[in-house]
């Protein structure tokens, strides 16, 4: 996959039919370990619920830059409110806290930001602690590492931190995550599963923590070639998108609009127009035909409201464009 921006953003038809998925002409008809892959009991969520959420999510693919420039790091300061920002780093998902906190201390840090606390909040006794919910009532941003995003589910999902971080994000709390802290913000939220077809196997499913309702994000998207089972993650939802976000790359989301920034692309599966959308007599590969594919670098947007593209404007499309110049 290019990554340098392009005149447009790349859409295109797609269908999938048992292990191949090739492209067609436009509208031609027709954490990472495999778990249980039956459809999880999740209510749909319309996308238009995502208005009812004032405050901004940073949603990374993973690997993203600490050290360098740190596009990404920086824009989530930013939004958090720049050098005088108050940032709350949690460590849920990771199985090695004390590394991971001090890197991302010392990242925040190298931006100028002063006042950061590391939260390993690895039990749900800490999830539910008085002291957790005040070391957070103070900050301007909330940041999930990587890890394993069912620990996520397991340890945040309904404690009084999941329903303070639900109530502060519709107030404006700026929440991120990357990689397993990425792929927990839908309502439905990828497990693991393989990355090499398109089956009902493919991918396993459970619930996430619903700060983004409506779409289904997969993380490290091109360099692990995850496009198999985010389509069959689609073909079972198909009402809600499918994203997939690569490596040091991000989205900003506010309100129906999301952001491209960072260094890769990410990519969005519209099956709302698919048929049919069926599994074939063997139960294993799924067949689906009509689904648009858009592939955005930095400088694009996509509004979730009209499931449409644009251009966007600022120091980031300028960024690229020199780039590829």
């Amino acid at each position: 996959m290019s990554r340098t921006a392009e005149p447009a953003p790349t859409t295109v038809a797609m269908a999938v039919v048992g292990r191949a998925a090739e492209p067609l002409p436009a509208r031609c008809t027709g954490a990472d370990s495999p778990q249980a892959s039956a459809t999880p009991r999740v209510k749909p969520v319309s996308t238009s619920a995502v208005t009812q959420r004032a405050g901004q999510l940073v949603i990374i693919g993973g690997a993203e830059d600490r050290a360098g420039e740190a596009v990404i790091l920086r824009r989530f300061r930013d939004l958090c409110g720049g050098e005088n920002a108050r940032i709350a780093v949690l460590g849920t998902a990771t199985r090695i806290p004390r590394e991971v906190g001090r890197d991302y201390i010392k990242a925040f840090r190298a931006l100028g930001v002063e006042e950061v606390v590391f939260l390993p909040l690895a039990s749900r006794y800490e999830a539910n602690a008085a002291k957790t919910i005040e070391s957070l009532e103070r900050v301007d941003g909330v940041f999930f590492t990587g890890g394993d995003q069912q620990r996520i589910s397991a340890i945040v999902g309904g404690s009084r931190v999941g329903v303070w971080l639900r109530q502060k994000c519709e107030q404006g709390l700026v929440i991120a995550g990357t990689s397993a802290g990425a792929a927990m913000m839908s309502s439905i939220m990828i497990l693991g599963g393989s990355d090499k077809v398109t089956s009902r196997s493919a991918v396993a499913l459970g619930p996430g923590l619903g700060f983004l309702p409506g779409v289904v994000i997969d993380m490290h998207f091109s360099e692990r070639r995850r496009l198999p089972r985010l389509l069959a993650a689609v073909a079972r939802f198909p009402h809600d998108l499918g994203i997939g976000v690569d490596e040091d790359t991000a989205l900003i989301v506010d309100g129906d609009r999301l952001e491209v920034v960072g260094a890769g692309a990410v990519t969005i599966i519209d099956a709302r127009e698919a048929t049919p959308i069926v599994s074939s007599h063997d139960e294993r590969s799924i067949a689906l035909t009509g689904a648009l594919i858009h592939v955005l670098a930095a400088g694009y947007a996509f509004d979730l409201a009209t499931r449409s593209a644009e251009v966007t404007t600022g120091p980031e499309v300028e960024r690229r464009l020199s780039q590829a110049s």
